[in-house]
């Protein structure tokens, strides 16, 4: 943080009832401690350089070390809330409207709102206000969620389009496990990391982006499959490797360019791509009978990126 000094010119102004000169005036008491004062002791004000990782739009007025929430910070935040939920629900409901009409596979449509729910949910996070709840507000979107999948899950309420949008075989058990993962990671990106890590961010985009465009690819290009996991094919881990390293870098840019980042381009590309690496062969083993894709992949991805930008 840079320290600006100013030292403002002294500025005299005679009042109207006064008959003395200005000079006059000022050598009566308690002037002359003012007149004492020495060109090499200027009287400073301070102003505090904005860190290059703040918004510019970001203001943080603190009282007693303490931040506070200012009224408009709220009614952003919940309106910004109210707007993530809407175009949640409107998302899967087209899905679900699509697959109803048979103008898309199930499959197809589960890993389309696998895709773009997540990375819908972490490009809004801008949209929310500068202050330390902010990212409480912004998890209330998947706790939402959360608490719709387990309604629906245990079967408390019935939800065809919901069943039929984000499971694989139309169990409404399924709904506890992948889609429940799924939202989890994105309370644990919102609250932890939030807009200030690219670590939320890189693991969001492999999860999101490298992981489902990896197993759209996979079943309609993965004759050949990996050696050691009959289950994966070798253009589905490439499809993860390259969608996920460029997903990861487009929303770090866009995070990059609101302000929020600082980042040296050459050595974050490096880096991504190693994280890439990482998450690509986590996603090839086969383990998805005991750990799901939504937990391996975003959690491997966080220690990864966590240990690799901040090393």
């Amino acid at each position: 943080m840079t320290l600006l000094t100013y030292t403002p010119p002294l500025i005299v102004r005679q009042p109207p009832f006064l008959r003395t000169s200005a000079v006059e005036f000022l050598r009566t008491p308690p002037f002359p401690a003012l007149l004492s004062l020495e060109p090499s002791s200027p009287l400073r004000l301070q102003f505090l350089y904005r860190a290059p990782n703040v918004p510019r739009h970001a203001s943080f007025p603190v009282c007693r070390g303490l931040p506070i929430v200012a009224g408009a910070d709220l009614t952003q935040d919940a309106v910004a809330v109210a707007a993530v939920l809407a175009g949640a629900y409107g998302l899967v409901s087209t899905f679900d409207s699509l697959t109803g009409r048979n103008l898309i596979q199930q499959s197809l449509s589960r890993k389309l709102v696998h895709i773009l729910s997540g990375l819908m949910f972490m490009v809004s996070w801008p949209i929310f206000s500068t202050s330390t709840s902010a990212r409480y507000f912004a998890s209330l979107v998947p706790m939402v969620n959360c608490l719709r999948l387990l309604v629906h899950g245990f079967s408390l309420v019935e939800d065809d389009g919901l069943i039929k949008s984000v499971t694989r075989h139309g169990n409404p058990e399924e709904l506890l496990r992948g889609p429940l993962y799924y939202v989890i990671v994105l309370i644990l990106c919102a609250l932890v990391f939030w807009r200030e890590s690219p670590v939320a961010v890189i693991a969001l985009s492999m999860m999101c982006g490298g992981d489902g465009v990896a197993d759209i690819m996979g079943r309609r290009f993965g004759s050949a499959k990996i050696p050691y996991n009959p289950d994966k094919s070798l253009v589905g881990s490439i499809s993860m490797f390259v969608f996920g390293f460029l997903v990861s870098v487009g929303m770090l840019y866009y995070f990059s360019a609101l302000g929020y980042f600082n980042l040296d381009w050459p050595s974050t590309l490096q880096r991504v791509a190693l994280v890439s690496m990482v998450a690509t062969v986590v996603e090839s083993l086969p383990i998805s009978n005991v750990v799901d894709d939504n937990l391996s992949v975003p959690l491997t991805t966080m220690v990864a990126a966590y240990l690799s930008f901040n090393i």
